[in-house]
């Protein structure tokens, strides 16, 4: 078992560029196999989890070429090119692969498995698995269908009007994927806002995805998907991890390059400004329907606050270093409506409570989130990551604000989603080893 050690910090200092984002290199990769001809994506991060997609694709038939540390070119054969795997398509431990490609299988007429590690075995796949049964595919799995690996028969589906019970960006995925092999017109009702990466990249294809307020549509295309040519924006949720430390070291400016500005993706640069932290936006593009911009983040005394309702969904993989955050916030920081943390990689509200107490830190439970006392001093211990790449770097941020000497267990996890991130921490200033 991997452990990395952190020393409290003094100021972090430098510019970087973090992981391209994983959202849009899960779709880029799966996309681009649809469409029609090469798509060159430059960029790909090489985490566990995007490269769970990269093999899924390549078992369905698509040639992707490798052609640098991180540029892909992908061979799309159309809607109907993949092949019939001959061996389950093996996610790992990404929800998003799992997922989405539930719903490719399902339209494209194939039959195949879909299966993973212990800890994706244990996340819920009813929510998936309902929609597209309504439209027509098979869909088997454990406890009737709600836990993976998924056996799945697709073909022949009818497109559905279906009101999704809680916003999730995969689910709504998954159901307008399955959507463009329907011969009517899918439609997709969304109680809340989610990240809208899906929309975004299949219009920019040229496919017939429409989007009005809550209401997502997606039917067969009449002309071929065009291929992608982008380079992946930095990952929004890997870069909220630095902006934060950065707003909580003293003395520091860290500045991140290029970083996806989506608003379905900020929910923590916003909170954090709310907060009163010091962060700015520069060098604002738009790439492949996607706004993109740096971020130079400093410290500010931030003032506690409350996150629910759409800000939960928009923050949701973040919430464990706002959680971090709030220990040095003056006041009580309440995190509620946020339910769908216990099904992440482990139940992150326990987790995050237990590990952030070893440290000192004022944290409570509640059944949907959380709540945090502070400003408190952290001091160090020694502290488990539970195989939960997110907490393992919120941990790492803790670390660096705590007294003495802080120990995180199972760090290895780390590279699911930002490999080399403490080479990174290194690079800014700090003290890991």
């Amino acid at each position: 078992m991997n452990s990395l050690t952190v020393q409290r910090s003094e100021a972090l200092t430098g510019q970087v560029r973090v992981p391209g984002d994983k959202s849009i290199s899960h779709r880029a990769v799966l996309f681009g196999s649809l469409a029609d001809g090469v798509s060159r994506v430059r960029g790909f991060p090489r985490g566990g989890d995007c490269l769970a997609t990269l093999e899924c694709v390549r078992r369905l038939g698509i040639e992707i070429e490798e052609a640098g540390a991180d540029e892909l070119l992908i061979h799309g054969r159309g809607l109907h090119g993949w092949q019939e795997p001959s061996l389950p398509l093996d996610c790992v431990t990404s929800g998003t692969t799992m997922r989405l490609l539930a719903g490719l299988v399902a339209g494209a007429g194939i039959f195949a498995v879909l299966s993973g590690g212990p800890q994706l075995s244990r996340r819920p796949m009813g929510r998936v698995a309902e929609p597209l049964r309504k439209m027509g595919a098979i869909v088997l799995g454990r406890q009737r269908g709600t836990l993976p690996p998924l056996a799945i028969q697709g073909g022949n589906l009818r497109g559905i009007d279906y009101r999704l019970p809680i916003a999730s960006a995969q689910v709504k995925s998954a159901i307008l994927l399955a959507g463009l092999f329907t011969h009517d017109l899918t439609v997709v009702v969304e109680p809340g806002p989610s990240r809208d990466h899906t929309e975004r990249m299949l219009r920019a294809m040229g496919a017939p995805v429409h989007t009005l307020g809550a209401k997502i549509t997606s039917e067969a295309p009449t002309t071929p998907l065009q291929p992608l040519d982008l380079r992946v924006p930095a990952d929004m949720s890997s870069a909220a991890f630095l902006l934060t430390a950065a707003v909580l070291v003293p003395g520091s400016v860290i500045t991140l390059e290029d970083v996806v500005l989506n608003p379905t993706r900020r929910g923590l640069f916003d909170i954090l400004r709310r907060m009163g932290a010091d962060l700015r936006i520069s060098e604002e593009t738009e790439v492949c329907g996607e706004p993109v911009g740096h971020i130079t983040a400093r410290p500010g005394p931030l003032t506690a606050t409350t996150v629910a309702g759409e800000m939960v969904v928009r923050a949701i993989d973040e919430l464990p270093v706002l959680a971090v955050a709030a220990t040095q916030a003056h006041g009580i920081t309440t995190v509620r409506n946020a339910e769908e943390l216990r099904v992440k990689e482990t139940d992150r509200i326990s987790t995050v409570v237990a590990e952030l107490r070893k440290l000192g830190a004022h944290i409570e439970a509640q059944p949907d989130g959380f709540i945090v006392e502070g400003p408190t001093p952290l001091r160090g211990a020694v502290v488990d990551s539970h195989g939960d790449h997110r907490l393992a770097m919120a941990l790492c941020i803790a670390g660096l604000l705590a007294h003495g000497e802080t120990t995180i267990m199972d760090t290895e996890c780390m590279a699911d989603s930002f490999p080399g991130f403490e080479r990174v921490l290194v690079k800014l200033g700090a003290e890991v080893s």
